[in-house]
């Protein structure tokens, strides 16, 4: 994949991409303590008629980690993004968000076009205020936490919690590779990401989904219960979504089941374009 950073709204942001020029275009968001590193084995699998993208998140990978929490909130991701797809002249795409990810993909699709959605093991946020209070909260004292603890320490506490239980049958070599990925993120741009961009901070997209009228596709892991819970009650509002549940996967399905989850991509991608 090719390397390439560009000034986004004045935000230094790193890119990757592969098989330029090619006729089905998809762009990959990834989750906290992710990069564009986490997508490299589900590429491996797409076709070269499909171009990539995978893009450092704000605070994330070798994107720039400002110092203001307010610079990452979901409005300026949304037009971060939007101008980056400017800049690339992309206007009919897949996206596909992970996680957080996810909720930033949801945010950006119901103000911009896209051709269609792929979420995996994403929310909508939260509809009640006192859970979005207790929430943001939570994450601020986990913010506080990160930064006034060694980097390790903090990877340590991330990856012994219940979500990821599933990541501990995966080799030591696939294992080492993500704590490799969380232990190279920035400090301040991943307390930023908790603070800015929490569930508990982001406007909640319940109430919208019943407006997306275009292809969203909904992913997650059996064995990730209450994710796959979120999946299914955002099925029921969206008029034009399908959930797929994947066997012995958890939370992070991309890096479980890469091949699998590359199928699914590339499947719904040039179901799409033939239609």
């Amino acid at each position: 994949m090719e390397s390439m950073n560009l000034k986004i709204r004045s935000l230094d942001t790193h890119i990757r991409r592969a098989n330029i020029g090619a006729p089905m275009k998809v762009a990959f968001l990834h989750g906290f303590t992710g990069s564009t590193k986490t997508w490299e084995e589900v590429i491996t699998y797409l076709p070269n008629t499909v171009e990539i993208l995978a893009i450092d998140l704000i605070g994330h990978g070798d994107t720039a980690s400002p110092v203001d929490p307010a610079r990452y909130y979901v409005e300026q991701q949304i037009e971060d993004l939007n101008e980056l797809f400017l800049q690339l002249n992309w206007t009919d795409f897949t996206l596909v968000g992970y996680s957080m990810g996810g909720r930033l993909a949801l945010a950006y699709a119901e103000k911009y076009s896209v051709s269609q959605l792929i979420l995996e093991s994403s929310s909508p946020g939260l509809e009640d205020e006192e859970a979005r209070a207790a929430r943001k909260k939570a994450d601020e004292v986990i913010a506080n936490k990160l930064i006034a603890e060694n980097h390790e320490s903090f990877v340590d506490f991330w990856e012994s919690i219940a979500l990821f239980d599933s990541q501990k049958s995966l080799s030591a070599e696939k294992r080492q590779f993500i704590r490799n990925e969380r232990l190279a993120q920035s400090k301040i741009g991943l307390s930023n990401s908790l603070i800015g961009f929490s569930t508990g901070v982001q406007f909640s997209y319940w109430g919208k989904l019943a407006q997306l009228d275009f292809p969203i596709l909904l992913l997650t892991g059996e064995l990730d219960k209450k994710f796959s819970e979120i999946a299914k009650q955002m099925q029921k509002i969206l008029p034009n979504a399908e959930w797929k549940e994947v066997k012995d996967a958890g939370h992070a399905i991309h890096v479980e089941k890469p091949e699998i989850f590359a199928t699914i991509i590339k499947e719904v991608i040039i179901e799409e374009d033939s239609q």
